[in-house]
C-alpha cells in the first residue's frame, strides 16, 4: 500500500487540474462482484433521482464500514445542482460562460467571518458569539437568484435569466431497472483475503438495521449474489458427508457382522475430522467447497486403518482362539508395518499437489492438507486408539465366522466361495504369468488411450443460480436506443423464461466491456436450484435458449453468459485471451485481425458466442481550432477551452449544502443546444475587446473514428476477446481452435490466455510434473521403508488399473480431464497402492518367516482378501454420494466422485489379481539376478490349489 502511495504521488502532478479537483480513490479489492443490493421504490412515490440519493447518502457509507467490503460501485448518482445554460441568452446578454462561474463561485462560499468580543477583547467585554454570513446556497431558488451582472439601468441579471436551474442528479450516466421498474443499486466487491459469506452475512446485518429508516415505499433486493452458491454448495457437501459415514458404517457392519466391532472403526471418524480441522485452522485454511470435497474423500480413507485393525484382531480371534488382549498384541505385530507404509504412500501421492504454483496450487494445496492430516491422523488412531479399543470392546462370541443362518450365513457362504474362486484365478494368473502380462498389457493401453482422449479443461462448468446478459448496441447509439434492446431482453427473461428466471436487475450504461449510452448489462437471478431440478432450467441452458432469442434482437447485440467458476479469475465463463499487436502494426492493423479472427470464429463448429470484450470505434466529432484566426481575433485558447469543456461536458464548479451534506454544482448547455454539430453555431468567446466571437469564425468540424478505450496487455496494444466452447465441445478443444485460427493470422499478432484460460494452460503444464512426483515419491518411500525394490516396484505396476477405471468412467459420463479429475487420479493411485500394500507386505512377512514365494503370496491372497474389499468398499460407497450429487456444486462433487469410484472399481477388483502375479514375478527377477540358483530353485514351489492354499 506504501508503494501503490508513492507511486500515486509521482503521479498526480501529471494528471489534468480538474481530474486532480475531482480526487484520485485508491481501493484495495477483489476484480469481480461479490453481490449486487438494488433498490425499487414499489408503491412509485420516488423517482430514480430519489432512490439514487437516498442511496448515497445514506447506504453506501454504512455498506462501505462492513468488514470485508473493499469499494463499492454506484448504479446512481445523488443530487447535484445542475445550471443549464442557453446560449442565445447568452449571446444576447454578453456573457461568457466564465462570468457565470465567476457569479456562482463570489455569491455561493463557505465563509468564515469571525466572532463578536473575540480575542483579544476590551477589558469588560461580556459577550462572545459565533458570527454567521451568507454562505453556500442550499436551493434551486437560490442559486437562481446568483447576481450575474448589474445592467446600467439599475436592474439586474440573476442566474434564472439566462440559464434552467433545477436539483438534478450529479451523472446521467447511469439508468438502472429492476424488473421493469426504475431502481438504482449497487456493487459491492471484497477486499483482498476478506471472506465472502462472513461479508455477504455482515451487509444483509447492516441492511436490515438500515431498512428502518427507509423511506415508505423504498425496498432493497439483492439481484446478484454469489455467496449462495457457496452457502448452498458447502451445505450439500456436508450432506454428503454424513451420507458417507452412514454408507461407510453399513459396509463395516455387513463384513465385520458385530455392532461392536462396527462401532471401533466408527468411533475414529469423529476424532480425525476434529484433528483434520484443527490442522486446518492452523495452517490459516478456511472450511470451503475444496476442504470438504477433500474431507470427504477422506471419510472413506480415514476408517481403512481403522478397518484393519478391527478385522485382523477379528481373524487372529477367530482362526487362533485367542482373546481379544492377546489377539490384538498379535495382531498389532503384523499389520502395524502395513499401516504406516499406507499412510506414507497416501501422503506421499498427495505430498506434491501442495508445492505447485498459481491457481491450481492453491486448490490443490486445500486438498493435499486435508488428505494428509487425516491420513496421518488415521495412521495414529489405528495405531494407538484402535488396539485399545479392540482389546476392551471385542468379544470371542462375536468374531465367529462360521455359518450363520440368515442374511449373514448367506452373505458368509457367498463370499467364502468367491474367495476360493479368487485364489484359483490367482493361482492360475501366477502360472501363466506372460498370459497376464499381456492382458495387462492391452488394459494399459486402453487407460492410455482413454487418457488422451478425454477433453481437457481447467474446472467444471457449475449452475451457480445467476446469468449475466450483455447488451452492446450500436457505435454512436443513444441511451434510449440501449433502452429499447434492454426492454427485449427483460420481456424475453421474465416471461419466457420465468419457470427459472427469477428477477433481473439491468444497468444502462455498464457492461463488463466498458462503459457508454451503447453499453447495458443485466443480472439474471435464477430460482433456487430445488425449483430448478430439470435439465431444461440449468443455468448454461437457460443461457443457451437465451441467445437464439436474443439473436433476433436486430438494434444490437446480446449476450447471454454465465459466471466463470472461480469470480476472481474473470467476469464470465468459457475462456478469455488478448489478441496482441507485437509488432506494433497499428490499432487498425490490429481491429483487422481481430476481425478476421472474429468471422473465423463464427464458421468453426468448436466455438461459439465469440465476442470482443471492449467498445468499438465510434464517430467522433473532431473540432479544428484555427489558432492564428483565434489570436487575431483576440481570443483566448484558455477561454475556447473553458467554453467547450462547460457547454458540451459540464463542468464542476461550487458545492452546495442538501440537507446536511455537502453536494456539486454543475454548469453545462442545456440539452437542446448540444445535440448535433451546428449547435456550435450558437455559442460565442468573448474577446479582449469585450466582443462576442461565434464558435464558426475561427472553428471547423469534422467527423471521423476513434476508439473510446484503447487498452495495452503487458505493455502491448491488445484487444480482449471472450467466447465458450459450443455444447459437447471441452474448453480445451476450443482453446486449441482459437490458436489454430490466431496461426492463420498475418505475422505480427499473437495471443496471451487470460483468467481460467491461462490458469488452465497453467494446469496442463504441471500436470506431467504432478504425476512423476508423486509416483517417484512413492516409489522412493516403499522402497526405503521395506529396504527392497520389490515391493514398491510391485505395488506400483498396478496403478494404471486404477487410471483406466477413473478415465472409463469418466469417459462414459462425458467429464473433462480438469482439476477436478486430477485429484480423483491421484486418489485412485494412493488407494490402489494401498491395496496392493496389503498384500505385498503380508507376502514379504510370510516370506521373513520361511515360506516359500508362491505360498507366501497365496498366504497373503487369503488373509487379506476381505478387508480389502471391505475398505474398498467403504470408500467406494463414501465417495458414491458425491458422483451422484446434484444442484449447486455438482459439477466439482460428480467430476471427483465419478474419477474416484470408476478408479477404486478396477484399481480394486483387478489389482488384487495382478498384485500377487507382479510381486512373484518381479520377487523371481530380482531373486534370479542377485541370489544363488539354489535360492531361486527353493522359492519356486509348485503353486497349490487355489481352495486348499492355507
Amino acid at each position: 500500500q506504501v508503494q501503490v502511495q508513492n507511486k500515486l504521488q509521482l503521479a498526480m502532478p501529471l494528471l489534468p487540474q480538474e481530474v486532480q479537483r475531482q480526487g484520485v480513490s485508491v481501493t484495495k479489492s477483489r476484480s469481480g462482484f461479490l453481490m449486487v443490493v438494488g433498490f425499487v421504490s414499489s408503491d412509485g412515490s420516488m423517482d430514480r433521482n430519489d432512490i439514487s440519493d437516498y442511496v448515497v447518502a445514506n447506504i453506501v457509507d454504512p455498506l462501505s464500514r462492513v468488514p470485508g467490503v473493499g469499494s463499492i460501485q454506484v448504479f446512481g448518482a445523488q443530487y447535484a445542482m445542475r445550471i443549464w445554460l442557453d446560449p442565445n441568452k447568452l449571446e444576447t446578454f454578453g456573457l461568457a460562460p466564465t462570468d457565470v462561474v465567476a457569479a456562482i463561485n463570489g455569491q455561493n462560499q463557505q465563509l468564515a467571518v469571525g466572532q463578536l468580543g473575540g480575542v483579544p477583547a476590551v477589558q469588560g467585554q461580556q459577550l462572545n458569539a459565533t458570527i454567521t454570513a451568507q454562505g453556500r446556497l442550499q436551493s434551486a431558488e437560490q442559486f437562481g437568484r446568483i447576481v450575474v451582472r448589474s445592467q446600467p439601468d439599475g436592474s439586474l441579471l440573476t442566474l434564472n435569466d439566462i440559464a434552467r436551474v433545477e436539483l438534478g442528479a450529479e451523472t446521467y450516466s447511469f439508468v438502472s431497472r429492476y424488473n421493469g421498474k426504475p431502481a438504482t443499486g449497487v456493487a459491492v466487491s471484497l477486499t483482498s483475503g476478506a471472506n465472502a459469506l462472513d461479508t455477504a452475512r455482515g451487509v444483509e446485518q447492516r441492511l436490515a438495521e438500515l431498512k428502518n429508516f427507509f423511506p415508505p415505499g423504498l425496498e432493497a433486493v439483492v439481484p446478484f449474489d454469489t455467496t449462495p452458491f457457496v452457502r448452498v454448495a458447502i451445505e450439500g457437501v456436508v450432506k454428503t458427508l454424513l451420507e458417507a459415514i452412514v454408507l461407510v458404517f453399513l459396509v463395516m457392519f455387513l463384513f465385520l457382522q458385530s455392532f461392536r466391532a462396527t462401532l471401533i472403526p466408527t468411533i475414529a471418524v469423529p476424532i480425525v475430522l476434529l484433528g483434520t480441522f484443527g490442522v486446518l485452522a492452523a495452517l490459516g485454511f478456511s472450511i470451503n467447497m475444496l476442504t470438504m470435497f477433500a474431507t470427504v474423500l477422506a471419510i472413506g480413507l480415514l476408517v481403512d486403518d481403522a478397518i484393519v485393525v478391527v478385522e485382523n484382531v477379528e481373524r487372529v480371534m477367530s482362526e487362533e482362539k485367542l482373546g481379544p488382549v492377546e489377539a490384538t498384541r498379535k495382531s498389532m505385530k503384523e499389520i502395524s508395518g502395513a499401516l504406516v507404509g499406507i499412510g506414507l504412500v497416501l501422503s506421499a501421492v498427495f505430498a506434491p499437489m501442495a508445492f505447485l504454483s498459481g491457481s491450481t496450487g492453491i486448490i490443490y494445496r486445500q486438498f493435499s492438507a486435508t488428505i494428509i492430516a487425516a491420513v496421518a491422523l488415521s495412521v495414529l488412531v489405528a495405531l494407538i486408539l484402535t488396539p485399545a479399543l479392540c482389546a476392551t470392546m471385542l468379544k470371542a462370541s462375536d468374531m465367529e465366522h462360521g455359518p450363520r443362518r440368515g442374511f449373514f450365513g448367506w452373505f458368509n457362504r457367498g463370499f467364502e466361495r468367491t474367495s476360493a474362486r479368487y485364489r484359483r484365478v490367482v493361482s492360475a494368473m501366477i502360472a501363466h504369468r506372460w498370459a497376464g502380462l499381456a492382458v495387462f498389457a492391452v488394459l494399459v493401453a486402453v487407460a492410455v488411450f482413454l487418457f488422451f482422449r478425454i477433453p481437457t479443461a481447467f474446472l467444471p462448468q457449475e449452475d451457480q443460480g445467476v446469468l449475466f446478459t450483455q447488451v452492446q448496441a450500436p457505435v454512436g447509439a443513444t441511451q434510449q436506443r440501449t433502452l429499447e434492446s434492454m426492454q427485449k431482453v427483460e420481456s424475453y427473461l421474465l416471461d419466457k423464461e420465468n419457470d427459472a428466471v427469477e428477477s433481473v436487475f439491468a444497468v444502462l450504461g455498464f457492461s463488463f466491456a466498458g462503459t457508454g449510452q451503447n453499453t447495458g448489462m443485466a443480472f439474471v437471478k435464477l430460482k433456487d436450484w430445488s425449483e430448478r431440478t430439470a435439465a431444461s432450467l440449468h443455468a448454461s441452458a437457460v443461457a443457451q435458449r437465451a441467445m437464439g432469442a436474443f439473436s433476433q434482437i436486430r438494434d444490437a447485440l446480446v449476450f447471454a453468459f454465465t459466471p466463470p467458476a472461480v469470480p476472481e479469475l474473470g467476469r464470465a465463463g468459457g475462456f478469455v485471451f488478448f489478441l496482441k499487436d507485437n509488432a506494433g502494426l497499428g490499432h487498425a492493423a490490429l481491429l483487422d485481425a481481430r476481425n478476421r479472427l472474429l468471422g473465423a470464429a463464427s464458421q468453426d463448429r468448436r466455438l461459439a458466442n465469440v465476442r470482443p470484450n471492449g467498445q468499438e470505434d465510434s464517430p467522433q466529432l473532431q473540432l479544428d481550432i484555427d489558432t492564428r484566426k483565434a489570436g487575431a481575433l483576440g481570443l483566448s485558447m484558455s477561454d475556447i477551452n473553458t467554453t467547450l469543456s462547460v457547454a458540451w461536458g459540464g463542468r464542476y464548479i461550487d458545492d452546495f449544502i442538501d440537507r446536511g451534506r455537502v453536494k456539486r454544482v454543475y454548469l453545462q448547455a442545456d440539452a437542446p443546444f448540444r445535440m448535433v454539430p451546428e449547435d456550435f453555431r450558437l455559442w460565442s468567446v468573448r474577446n479582449r475587446n469585450g466582443e462576442m466571437v461565434p464558435f464558426s469564425a475561427f472553428a471547423s468540424w469534422r467527423w471521423e473514428y476513434g476508439s473510446p478505450r484503447l487498452e495495452r496487455y503487458n505493455g502491448v496494444s491488445a484487444v480482449e476477446i471472450n467466447g465458450e466452447a459450443a455444447p459437447g465441445v471441452s474448453s480445451g478443444e476450443a482453446m486449441q481452435a482459437i490458436e489454430e485460427i490466431v496461426a492463420k493470422l498475418p505475422q505480427g499478432f499473437g495471443i496471451e490466455w487470460s483468467g481460467l484460460s491461462y490458469q488452465e494452460r497453467q494446469a496442463g503444464a504441471q500436470t506431467p510434473l504432478l504425476y512423476t512426483l508423486s509416483l517417484i515419491i512413492v516409489f522412493l518411500t516403499l522402497a526405503a521403508m521395506y529396504e527392497s525394490w520389490t515391493i514398491p516396484t510391485a505395488v506400483l505396476l498396478v496403478a494404471p488399473l486404477g487410471v483406466l477405471g477413473t478415465t472409463l468412467f469418466a469417459s462414459m459420463r462425458g467429464l473433462e480431464r480438469d482439476v477436478y479429475f486430477q485429484v480423483a487420479l491421484l486418489t485412485t493411485v494412493g488407494l490402489t497402492s494401498k491395496n496392493a500394500i496389503l498384500i505385498v507386505a503380508f507376502a514379504q512377512e510370510n516370506l521373513d518367516r520361511g515360506m516359500a514365494l508362491v505360498d507366501a503370496t497365496m498366504q497373503a491372497v487369503r488373509d487379506r482378501l476381505r478387508p480389502i474389499v471391505m475398505t474398498s468398499l467403504a470408500f467406494g460407497l463414501g465417495v458414491l454420494p458425491l458422483a451422484l450429487a446434484s444442484g449447486a456444486g455438482s459439477g466439482a462433487q460428480n467430476a471427483i466422485g465419478t474419477g474416484v469410484i470408476g478408479g477404486m472399481l478396477f484399481g480394486t477388483f483387478l489389482g488384487i489379481f495382478f498384485v500377487p502375479m507382479f510381486f512373484v514375478g518381479v520377487r523371481r527377477v530380482f531373486r534370479r539376478r542377485g541370489a544363488p540358483k539354489r535360492a531361486q530353485v527353493a522359492d519356486e514351489a509348485r503353486p497349490p490349489e487355489g481352495s486348499e492354499s492355507p
